[in-house]
């Protein structure tokens, strides 16, 4: 997590930006978004979404950052609202600083974020041959995406494929938001008619957006055009009951709590509260698990490895730790603590496969990503074989078919 903030007072502006930052004040923060190309030579252009304001993105010292120009007041605004995102741990881009223009005659804000590496925007999904395998997935990770702000009680009030970035999550997709210009916190209390609105706003612009797809022939075809907002609140529906729903306990089915508290985290949800207490029937009990965040095995993976993955891929990494030590176990006759089948695993399995892999570092997947791509194929591959053929003989067939795998 980034530094504390400070405030720097300049003539022709005010800028509030996080410590610990390349330093911006150099940047023609007085000029509007549209002229910058004039003025500087470190703008960049990246994969981004489609925005109702000017955004530009600029790269400093190695960091891309966007830059997003806004009517007076509502760069705080949202940056106030962003950094409650990251205090609650909910997937959305992060938030750097806001700039006021002094300018009487010339009053706006500007919104820094940092861009979200190896992230694709929706029209990507559609318009690069490399991302068909992903489009069946984009729908689902909106839906989670829904789920989670409104576990943690926050209303995004503009839910849009526009307002949504995506990264690669083991061959699934994790969304990202991105506009946070409409959000309000509840933090006692979710509204339930605020779950409906916001599916009711999703639908509308989410269908709007894939009908203007449709119209320059960029919409899949197994996709049905008025189908697809109904689709993601379905989705949203069965993952919001799963999660939420109370369960009745005896007092001889006392192992059911486990088994609950198991369900959640294989979804990726930590579980922070159990609540039991009885019910009409003096012999059983309610019981209702809380949730905090979607992180359960990121956080695993991060304690023991100090790896950063998206909750997907940490999953596939921990069950696989939790493999090697199984074995290591079974080889040395004893029980082996997990830290140890870790580092066992970071340094005789994950590493090698990684360095096998040289020439794909840097490319449009992030590490965690292009291992779990590599497990994958090891699956195919052994089933192909009848056999384990172990992770470098799948790294570097992976290697060598890298092109016709991407394009699956």
């Amino acid at each position: 997590m980034l530094e504390l903030t400070e405030l720097k007072k300049y003539p022709d502006y005010h800028l509030f930006l996080r410590s610990g930052l390349p330093d911006l004040s150099g940047l023609p923060w007085v000029a509007p978004l549209r002229e910058w190309t004039a003025y500087c030579d470190n703008l960049v252009d990246v994969p981004h979404g489609v925005s109702r304001h000017p955004v530009l993105f600029i790269n400093l010292e190695g960091f891309v950052y966007a830059i997003k120009e806004l009517p007076v007041g509502v760069a705080e605004k949202e940056y106030h609202a962003l950094t409650k995102l990251e205090d609650l741990r909910l997937p959305a881009v992060l938030p750097v600083g806001f700039i006021h223009t002094t300018n009487p005659d010339d009053r706006r804000s500007l919104l820094i974020t940092r861009h979200l590496e190896y992230s694709i925007p929706y029209r990507s999904i559609f318009q690069s041959n490399s991302l068909i395998t992903y489009r069946q997935h984009f729908l689902d990770a909106i839906s989670s995406l829904l789920v989670q702000l409104h576990l943690a009680g926050v209303y995004w009030g503009d839910c849009s494929l526009s307002n949504t970035l995506f990264r690669r999550d083991a061959g699934t997709l994790q969304a990202y938001l991105v506009d946070a210009e409409t959000l309000e916190f509840f933090p006692n209390y979710f509204p339930p008619a605020h779950r409906h609105q916001e599916l009711d706003i999703m639908e509308e612009n989410i269908n709007g957006e894939l009908s203007d797809l449709h119209s320059i022939n960029q919409l899949m075809d197994n996709i049905s055009l008025h189908e697809v907002g109904g689709y993601i609140r379905v989705r949203y529906q069965k993952l919001w009951e799963e999660i939420t729903r109370e369960d009745i306990v005896n007092p001889t089915e006392q192992y059911i709590i486990q088994e609950r508290i198991e369900a959640l985290n294989s979804l990726g949800y930590s579980v922070g509260e159990i609540e039991l207490y009885p019910t009409q029937n003096g012999n059983q009990l309610r019981l209702r698990v809380v949730v905090t965040d979607r992180n359960y095995h990121r956080d695993q993976l991060v304690k023991l490895t100090g790896l950063e993955a998206e909750e997907m891929q940490a999953q596939k990494m921990m069950n696989e730790i939790l493999e090697v030590r199984a074995l290591l176990s079974t080889d040395e006759n004893r029980s082996i603590p997990i830290s140890v089948a870790s580092y066992h695993w970071l340094k005789n399995i994950y590493e090698p496969t990684l360095h096998y892999l040289g020439s794909l570092i840097g490319t449009d997947m992030n590490l965690s990503e292009l291992y779990c791509q590599v497990l994958e194929h090891k699956w195919y591959m052994s089933e192909k074989a009848h056999r384990d053929v172990g992770h470098q003989v799948a790294a570097e067939d992976y290697l060598e078919n890298y092109d016709g795998i991407s394009k699956l």
